[in-house]
């Protein structure tokens, strides 16, 4: 099992933590990577492109000009897709653009995207965000100390904690999580990920239970 440093908010060692094999010490699947990241990506789109057909656009419905004997097109509608300020074809109308992964791939890119940054030495565990103060300021500080001269770091907490909430959403590259939230395009954009001790241990355990029975209930 991977055994960590255990740092406190001044940056110094208090002990050691067992992770989880399973979670934190699995073989990096790429493709299991990739698929997650596509798939959480397609969920936030807004999907909410739209253009106006001939239907939807301004302008009379009359004809134009008379069917035959004027030498010109045909022409029935000045709505028409051929003429300028006309409706558009084939365009993109209001969709949604989710879909839906099978949870055991979901958890199996978590447990790649935690691997990989405990494997790059990107993962740091500090034994609790007891902070004094909900001013970024002072938690600002406290990063620099523990992150090493990251430029973005994903924090992860277990139960609530205001003052953690309050200084951690003011700082730039800085993201706040809870560990049922955590998923594999968090983890992989941000350079470092800080995980208080009781959340790595809740990880360990609730997604080793779910990459034993084939990623739990659907």
């Amino acid at each position: 099992m991977p055994v960590v440093n255990v740092v406190n908010l001044e940056g110094k060692p208090v002990g050691e933590v067992e992770l989880a094999e399973a979670v934190f010490g699995a073989e990096v699947n790429q493709h299991l990577l990739h698929a997650a990241v596509r798939w959480q990506l397609a969920a936030r789109r807004a999907g909410t492109h739209k253009v106006k057909t001939r239907g939807e656009v301004k302008g009379a419905g009359r004809k134009l000009w008379r069917q035959k004997g004027t030498g010109r097109a045909r022409m029935g509608s000045i709505r028409s897709p051929l003429w300028r300020h006309g409706g558009t074809v084939h365009g993109p109308t209001p969709r949604d653009y989710s879909y839906r992964l099978p949870r055991k791939m979901v958890v199996g890119a978590l447990c790649s995207a935690l691997s990989a940054k405990l494997a790059e030495g990107r993962l740091t565990v500090v034994d609790g965000w007891a902070l004094e103060t909900h001013k970024s300021k002072a938690l600002r500080r406290i990063l620099d100390r523990i992150e090493e001269g990251a430029r973005t770091a994903l924090l992860v907490s277990e139960g609530e904690n205001r003052n953690l909430e309050l200084a951690s959403r003011n700082l730039e590259g800085v993201k706040l999580s809870h560990p049922i939230e955590l998923g594999a395009y968090d983890v992989l954009r941000h350079e470092r990920l800080v995980l208080s001790k009781e959340a790595a241990l809740q990880l360990g355990a609730s997604l080793g239970r779910k990459a034993e029975t084939g990623g739990g209930e659907r």
